[in-house]
C-alpha cells in the first residue's frame, strides 16, 4: 500500500532483518549456503518464521525443533515449503536431538519473547530439554556453528559453555546485523 520501500525490522510474525544477518554469518563460516542445514531449537516464533522463509529462498535445509504447542505458524511453514520446492527441506520436529542431528548451524532464541514475560515459568516447563548445551551440540556436525539473536539467558535456552565456546559465532552474527542493514538500505536507495 506504500509508495516507498518499507523495512520490516521486527514484528510478532517475522524478523527478516535478523535472518539476513544470520545467513550472512553462515555464509562467512561456510562459503556457499546451498545444501547446508540450519537447526533452530526453541519457540516457533518470528525468528523461526524468517529462518524458514529465507532458508527456502537460499537453498538451506531448515529444521525447527520445538515442543508441542510452540510450533511455527502452519501457514508460514507451508509458504516456506512452497518456496523451497525440491531444492531443500523445511521440517518441524518436537525432538531437539533430531533437530540438530548433523546440522552445520544450530540456532536458539529466548523462550519468552518481548510481551510474553508473564508466561516465563510456563515456558520454562514446556522447554525442558531444549537448552542448547554441550550434549545437544555433540549431535550436530563437528564443524557446526552456534547462533543466537541475543540477548541470551545463559543457562536457560543456551549454556554458558556453548555461548562462549569455540563454535559460537554469536558475536559475529550481532556485528553482521549492522552490515546486513547497511546493505539493505543501500539496495533500497539504489546504491547497489
Amino acid at each position: 500500500a506504500a509508495s516507498i520501500p518499507i523495512i520490516n525490522a521486527l514484528t510478532d510474525l517475522e524478523h527478516p532483518c535478523q535472518a539476513l544477518a544470520d545467513y550472512l554469518t553462515m555464509q562467512e563460516a561456510f562459503g556457499s549456503l546451498e545444501g547446508l542445514t540450519m537447526a533452530y531449537v526453541g519457540d516457533g516464533n518470528n525468528v523461526a518464521h524468517s529462518l524458514l522463509i529465507a532458508g527456502a529462498q537460499l537453498g538451506v535445509n531448515v529444521r525447527i525443533g520445538c515442543p508441542a504447542g510452540f510450533h511455527p505458524d502452519p501457514l508460514v511453514v507451508a509458504q516456506a515449503r512452497t518456496l523451497a520446492g525440491e531444492r531443500c527441506r523445511m521440517e518441524v520436529v518436537e525432538d531437539p536431538a533430531f533437530a540438530v542431528a548433523g546440522a552445520q548451524a544450530v540456532y536458539t532464541d529466548v523462550w519468552a519473547s518481548m510481551g510474553q514475560e508473564q508466561e516465563q515459568s510456563e515456558r520454562e516447563q514446556a522447554f525442558k530439554g531444549f537448552c542448547l548445551d554441550e550434549a545437544l551440540m555433540a549431535r550436530a556436525d563437528p564443524a557446526a556453528i552456534v547462533l543466537h539473536c541475543l540477548p541470551a539467558h545463559r543457562g536457560e535456552e543456551i549454556s554458558e559453555a556453548v555461548l562462549e565456546g569455540a563454535s559460537s559465532r554469536i558475536f559475529d552474527q550481532a556485528e553482521n546485523r549492522l552490515h546486513a542493514q547497511q546493505a539493505l538500505l543501500a539496495v533500497l536507495m539504489g546504491g547497489l
